[in-house]
């Protein structure tokens, strides 16, 4: 059990609710302990006593007590380890090395507010039922000296591999969630689909449903108005075809429903190759040397940085869509259309 300390609110902090502040840095306090450590007076900000909706402010001091639920069971998280009051630094929980190491090794771009990761085909970013190694908790191996842990601003299908975007602090989190909610953000895929669609440049506009289907949930073409029905908007162009066969497709979300590429490509009748859900042309056989997989893409996003400018970072193509594009000829150092599609 660690002794007293005292750790300075950081600047992305600045205007937390205490008891978020503490959910952020003691996931494993309850609020009724909290509550009892409050009254007592054992948590202090400045010397003060305060209350759970105090809300924080850059710079100052809280106090912290000596708690069995400081980080990680049967280990302290802070440097040093006496009982009189000091500034302290929180040393990063112990995530596993190998969970570090495998996310660095994925990192595209990365600066003080951000990570940009290139998340490969098969990896889940958030958990779920039955799956135990996910994106989200590999993040806890990145806790910076104040605990906290990098955010998940969005999120993209487990199959399908690319950029991922995340934040490093609580300020960054909130302007890049805004960002993508206001539809600030570009995000451009690149995806195989059977046969060429027809324009070679065009505009889905739908509305999508979730139904149950024999691969799982998936999203079927609803009708306006029908029940938890969501408007889904993607504009594709055709960069590149292998005959009548085969066509690469950039496509842009302008929103960014589940799995909304995925239906809109089967809604035109040309699904994306390898997709379990989606695709429905029965008696079709993939070329030879082209794998049975999901072939889309996260390649590249625009989206304003948290700290000013432009965060503008694209991902190379994954290996089993680099066999396939070498097979077909598709050179992905050619221009993209979609970069010129309208914004709505």
């Amino acid at each position: 059990m660690a002794g007293v300390y005292t750790i300075t609110v950081g600047r992305d902090e600045d205007g937390m609710r205490l008891d978020r502040w503490f959910k952020a840095h003691y996931p494993g306090l309850g609020f009724v302990q909290l509550q009892k450590l409050l009254r007592s007076g054992q948590i202090r900000v400045d010397g003060a006593r305060v209350k759970a909706s105090t809300r924080l402010a850059s710079g100052q001091g809280v106090r912290i007590p000596p708690m069995p639920t400081d980080g990680p069971a049967g280990a302290s998280p802070w440097a040093g380890g006496g009982g009189g009051e000091e500034r302290g630094e929180r040393l990063a929980p112990a995530g596993r090395p190998s969970d570090r190491a495998f996310l660095e090794s994925l990192i595209l771009h990365e600066d003080r507010e951000t990570f940009v990761f290139n998340k490969p085909a098969g990896l889940a970013v958030q958990g779920g039922s039955g799956l135990t190694r996910h994106v989200d908790g590999m993040l806890e191996a990145f806790r910076d000296a104040k605990g906290q842990k990098p955010r998940l601003v969005h999120r993209i299908d487990r199959d399908t591999s690319g950029i991922l975007v995340v934040a490093r602090t609580r300020l960054a989190a909130e302007k890049l969630t805004g960002s993508f909610r206001a539809r600030q953000t570009k995000k451009i895929y690149w995806s195989l689909v059977k046969g060429v669609p027809k324009p070679r440049q065009g505009r889905i506009s739908t509305f999508l449903a979730k139904e149950p289907g024999p691969e799982g949930e998936r999203m079927r073409i609803a009708q306006h108005g029908e029940d938890e029905a969501v408007h889904a908007l993607t504009y594709y162009a055709v960069v590149d075809q292998a005959a009548q066969q085969i066509a690469w497709l950039s496509m842009r979300p302008v929103t960014g429903r589940t799995h909304q590429l995925r239906a809109h490509a089967a809604h035109m009748g040309h699904p994306i190759i390898g997709d379990p859900k989606y695709f429905n042309i029965e008696n079709w056989q993939l070329p030879g040397g082209i794998q049975n997989r999901l072939h889309l893409h996260a390649r590249r996003i625009i989206i304003p940085h948290p700290a000013g400018g432009v965060l503008d970072v694209s991902a190379p193509l994954p290996d089993h869509m680099q066999q396939s594009f070498n097979l077909l000829g598709f050179d992905s150092s050619i221009y993209d259309p979609i970069e010129d599609s309208p914004d709505e």
